[in-house]
């Protein structure tokens, strides 16, 4: 980018400037004789202490941008040591500006053994500094006549002002004190100074796309090397999202520009969009009042008729939707007048919106449950009515109360208007606002189907009695209250189903702190002032205090205290991170030891956990291709409907007219047994009122959620909690299952796996050397400390331990204390203890030659204690002999922690600790594979661990230190290669990936969070449970079939009977016949699903498993 940025100079200054490097005889003609130079004088060697790189990659990057500098030859950088050697030529570079290379990388460079080469490099640069400082005199000079003419001209009041001598001063004075950098960017200021006089800039924004970013480090090199260059003011970077928002000014640099020096970096960039006038903004709404794929084709047909709306989702589970437009076209009034103009209540979408969602929520499943009760109450007695005058056809039973009224039609009217009008009035009211906006949906067809009986029924019956009949006519009024029963059923249980789905980014923010502790510090870092603060008003730059079990409240760096935090909530690991200054806090972490000053340097929507909330939000918004096919079929099933219905009445009026004799004469009363066109009329509306009623989708509203209903349960019963249809539907379609490591392949808390003592038995027995690493860790915070405490007082049976004095603790390294008093400890479980120790883990004594006297007396014994690692030990001037280092080496290469144990002076012992792997998780890992599954281990730990541990359960593909952002990217690339994928973790940081995935499957004992973003939850964290789960969801999935089958087989042929097809050979429906085939097609979905209630637990042993691939094999 320096190559680039560099303007074209004049002849004269060239000359000069050329003059000036002849004073150093080895740069002459530095690009022709380069060879020349480089045989003459060999390249020197320098070392540049490096400070703030965290990982491989920024060793790279380092490597990567110093190799581009001319005059340089090689380029070696160590992470452990913080150190750069380069090999240099000096003739064409000086170890001045590889440093200031280093640091316009982003990190700290520190000259080491070289300040003598500086003097000579200093006074070429201020004779270089000179000659651009002459060409900016002639330059400016030649701005100032320019400017003179102008006014002389009379320019405008805007040229004038700039041409304020000030401000020329000003430059002119910049220009003797600049660095190098500074120079060429005021030199391409006094070129083009003259051209910008009559314009202002006004600042832009743009989004980058940023890949390659792997720490907090990337990040910080990234903002910090962006802002070292002028035009652009502010460079916000988010690890999480891999995005860049940079402020600029579009007169000096350009998005493109931006993207260049990203890529200069070590970084791939990619410009997503420019924030300017007119450009795409995105409105997130919650809307009410949602209750089927209608309604939200609805939506997001009406909003995409807005001009300069450019996309419109609506996600019917989380009740939001999320709506993008032209600024210049549209606004979010006119999207959200016209939603609520639909029908519907809508409003922006915010943190503290979920919490009324939730209750918006618990408003519905009461809505509806008043609307079946009313339904239930009255329509019940109709059923029994009917089902009495059918029984009873004798024409005595036939009470006429008036002419043209009987008993049976009063029972009818006054249960079936109470039923119609109350427990139907939640359809009259959408079927009003879907009709005014020239749409149709399920409540329109409800409303039709039921009116239009109700008013049929209504209207026969005043007729009648207007002519004072004998009799009384045949109405429909019993269809109304069965649909309206049945529908409303259906409506409470799918409320219900909703409102379980939507708790997962409300618990997700709830781990965000409410509050920070605000402080002011002196010079010396001491705290001045402390206030509490709301976490909503910390700014980027503000230094807060955290105290020990605090919460970190945004994403910070450390500038004062030592202390370890749980950032399990990132990378899913329990283990401690050690902080120091100039380490990267996580907001939402706990602070675990010690009290820490942090400076704030990304807050609100821009911070770790707010990225991960965004994570799971986008995930839930997102559509499934199905849905998009349901949505489809649901715009164009009701007016079909509606449109077969008509047709209905119409061929069949028709056909009356024409050829009477094909009307059944038998349907007819004595209201109308001499009247063939009253006979038609009715025979018509019976068949067409008989093709909405049988239409309405009752069977097919109940097919998935009585199975899902029974499913779950049957689930539930057996340790498995299903979250709705969807996942079980996908679970049977499963390709790949993608295991988490921490906590679901492994138990999530460490534990000892071997302790070996490395002394002769007569020096320390095996007993004592428990009890004093029990007793020295018992006083250590460390999880690896409580680990060997709990193990050493289980191996001993003893509550108690010995006494602990004179603790401390070195971050990174390990604890060196005084132990005493050891005996009660030891005498605790006397009797048992050689048995229990034998039998729990390994105890091996080796032994080693001429080993110090351990002191040991009989009541009185003291023992100085280290326990740490191999630096821990060389620090305290303690020798680790080969084979103890051989040895931690292969248990460490077995995924475990190994550390040293050094009593009185000799290294007395080694204890591994790990976290242990779960005892069915190889055994589940088999069966899964056996059902044709592809197994995956992805994990945020090293991939040393993560091999170990997928050797030990059987997993060949593994992806390990893996962000969770990058966690939700592997799901997408194995879903991109066709494959359905499951995702099983346990830890906040799983929630995206758990989202994102076609099912998700969370662990029990994991987080709040994690159980609500999965759509399966193992509620006995046992992995065979994974395997359990995809059996049910087969079982259930081919109920669903079957009650699919059902369902449609008597669409498709209860629809063309309705209609009147066999009419003529004496087979037609009444609407009554139609509604009670409709309530019969429900009852045989729900006893179809019913049978899901004698599924039994499939059982796993390594056993039956080998048995079965045995009798495969022989096969």
């Amino acid at each position: 980018m320096e190559g680039a940025d560099k303007p074209e100079t004049s002849t004269a200054v060239e000359e000069n400037k050329q003059q000036v490097e002849m004073t150093d005889a080895t740069a002459v003609d530095k690009d022709n004789m380069q060879g020349i130079v480089h045989t003459t004088s060999p390249p020197e060697e320098i070392k540049i202490k490096v400070h703030g790189m965290t990982c491989e990659n920024c060793t790279g990057s380092i490597e990567a941008n110093l190799a581009k500098v001319k005059g340089v030859d090689k380029v070696f950088v160590s992470l452990p040591k913080e150190m750069a050697a380069i090999h240099f030529y000096p003739e064409e570079v000086s170890p001045l500006e590889l440093r200031e290379a280093i640091d316009d990388m982003g990190y700290e460079a520190e000259l080491q053994g070289r300040d003598t080469c500086l003097g000579r490099e200093e006074d070429v640069r201020h004779t270089r500094m000179e000659a651009e400082a002459t060409e900016l005199e002639c330059l400016l000079s030649d701005i100032d006549e320019l400017v003179s003419s102008k006014q002389d001209e009379g320019t405008s009041e805007d040229t004038k002002g700039a041409s304020d001598p000030t401000s020329i001063e000003m430059v002119r004075f910049s220009s003797r004190n600049g660095t190098k950098e500074e120079q060429a960017s005021l030199r391409v200021t006094g070129q083009t100074k003259y051209q910008a006089l009559s314009s202002r800039s006004v600042e832009e924004k743009c989004v980058l796309r940023v890949t390659g970013m792997t720490c907090a480090s990337c990040v910080a090199t990234i903002e910090k090397t962006l802002l070292k260059h002028r035009g652009i003011s502010a460079a916000l970077v988010a690890l999480m999202a891999q995005k860049a928002e940079v402020t600029y000014d579009p007169d000096v640099v350009t998005p493109e520009e931006i993207r260049e020096m990203i890529d200069d970096m070590g970084f791939d960039a990619e410009v997503l969009e420019e924030k300017n006038q007119g450009g795409i903004e995105t409105l997130k709404l919650t809307i009410s009042g949602m209750h089927c794929a209608s309604c939200v084709k609805n939506i997001e047909s009406l909003v995409m008729r807005i001009k300069g709306v450019t996309h419109a989702s609506v996600a019917l589970a989380t009740c939001r939707g999320e709506f993008k437009y032209k600024s210049d076209d549209a606004g979010p009034r006119a999207i959200i007048k016209a939603i609520e103009e639909a029908g519907f209540e809508c409003k922006l979408a915010t943190d503290e919106s979920h919490a009324s969602t939730a209750l918006q929520q618990l408003k519905t499943v009461k809505k509806w449950r008043g609307s079946f009760l009313v339904s239930l109450i009255f329509g019940l007695p109709v059923m029994a009515t009917m089902i009495f005058f059918m029984i009873k056809e004798n024409h005595k039973y036939n009470i006429i109360l008036l002419p043209g009224l009987s008993l049976e039609n009063l029972i009818y009217f006054v249960l079936s208007s109470i039923v119609q009008f109350v427990g139907g009035r939640y359809f009259y009211v959408q079927a009003y606002r879907a009709l005014r906006h020239k749409t149709a949906n399920m409540d329109v067809l409800i409303v039709m189907a039921t009116l239009i009986a109700y008013l049929y029924s209504v209207v026969v019956v005043a007729w009648a009695m207007i002519k004072k009949d004998e009799g009384s006519p045949v109405t429909f009024f019993e269809t109304p209250p069965m649909l309206l029963m049945f529908i409303n059923l259906g409506r409470w249980l799918e409320s219900i189903a909703k409102m379980k789905t939507s708790d997962a980014l409300s618990k997700l923010m709830s781990l965000q702190p409410s509050e920070a502790n605000l402080v002011t510090v002196g010079e010396d870092m001491e705290v001045t002032s402390e206030r509490s603060i709301s976490v909503e008003l910390v700014e980027r730059g503000d230094i807060l205090k955290v105290v020990p079990g605090g919460k970190i409240p945004v994403d910070g760096k450390v500038i004062d205290g030592l202390s370890a935090a749980d950032e399990s909530l990132i990378t899913g690991e329990s283990m401690p991170v050690y902080k120091k200054p100039g380490s990267i806090m996580i907001g939402g972490s706990i602070n675990q030891t010690g009290t820490i000053l942090m400076e704030a340097t990304h807050v609100g929507a821009d911070t770790t956990l707010a990225q991960i909330v965004k994570l799971v939000e986008d995930a839930q918004t997102s559509k499934a291709p199905i849905q998009q096919i349901a949505d489809k079929i649901a715009g164009v099933f009701v007016p079909g409907i509606l449109v077969l219905s008509t047709l209905t009445l119409a061929i069949w009026i028709a056909i009356g007219m024409t050829h009477p004799e094909l009307i059944p004469t038998y349907v007819s009363t004595p209201f109308a047994a001499n009247h063939t066109m009253e006979l038609t009329i009715e025979f018509s509306f019976q068949v067409a009122i008989s093709v909405l009623a049988i239409a309405c989708p009752c069977a097919l509203g109940l097919a998935t959620p009585t199975a899902v209903m029974v499913g779950t349960g049957m689930g539930a019963r057996s340790g498995i909690l299903i979250k709705g249809g969807e996942p079980l539907e996908l679970a049977r379609r499963l390709k790949t299952i993608i295991f988490d490591k921490t906590g679901t392949i492994t138990y999530g808390v460490p534990r000892v796996m071997r302790t070996k003592v490395l002394v002769p038995t007569t020096e320390i027995s095996e007993e004592e050397f428990l009890a004093i690493v029990g007793t020295a860790e018992a006083s250590s915070e460390h999880p690896l400390g409580a680990a060997v405490t709990r193990h050493a007082k289980e191996m001993l049976e003893s509550e108690v331990v010995g006494k602990c004095s004179n603790f401390s603790a070195e971050p990174g390294y390990g604890l060196q204390c005084t132990v005493t008093k050891i005996n009660a400890m030891l005498n605790a479980g006397m009797n048992e203890q050689n048995a229990k120790i034998s039998s729990d883990v390994i105890i091996a004594p080796t032994e080693v030659t001429d080993p110090e006297e351990i002191t040991k007396e009989e009541d009185s014994s003291i023992y100085e204690v280290l326990i740490g690692n191999r630096e821990w030990m060389k620090k305290n001037n303690l020798e680790v002999t080969d084979e103890a280092d051989h040895t931690m080496a292969q248990y460490e290469a077995l995924g475990q922690t190994a550390v040293l144990v050094a009593i009185n002076g000799v290294v007395a012992g080694m204890i591994t600790i790990a976290d242990a792997v779960k005892e069915e998780a190889k055994l589940a890992v088999k069966v899964l594979k056996d059902m044709g599954l592809d197994v995956v281990l992805l994990t945020g730990d090293n991939k040393k661990t993560a091999d170990a541990i997928a050797k030990q359960v059987g997993i060949t593909k593994v992806f390990a230190q893996v962000l969770p952002r990058n966690k939700v990217e592997k799901v997408e690339e194995l879903q991109q290669l066709g494959h359905k994928v499951a995702m099983v973790g346990d830890g906040v940081n799983d929630s995206p990936a758990l989202v994102k995935a076609d099912v998700g499957i969370a662990i029990g004992t994991g987080t709040d969070v994690a159980m609500e973003a999965g759509d399966i939850v193992l509620i006995k964290n046992n992995l065979l449970d994974v395997a359990t789960a995809i059996d049910l969801s087969k079982r259930t999935v081919r109920r669903i079939h079957i009650n699919f089958f059902f369902a449609i087989i008597y669409n498709a042929l209860g629809i063309p009977i309705a209609a009147g097809v066999l009419s003529p050979v004496g087979i037609f429906l009444r609407p009554w016949m139609a509604s009670a085939a409709m309530a019969m097609s429900s009852v045989s979905v729900v006893l179809s699903s019913l049978f899901l209630k004698f599924y039994k637990k499939p059982t796993y042993t390594a056993k039956k498993v080998e048995e079965r691939d045995n009798m495969l094999e022989s096969v």
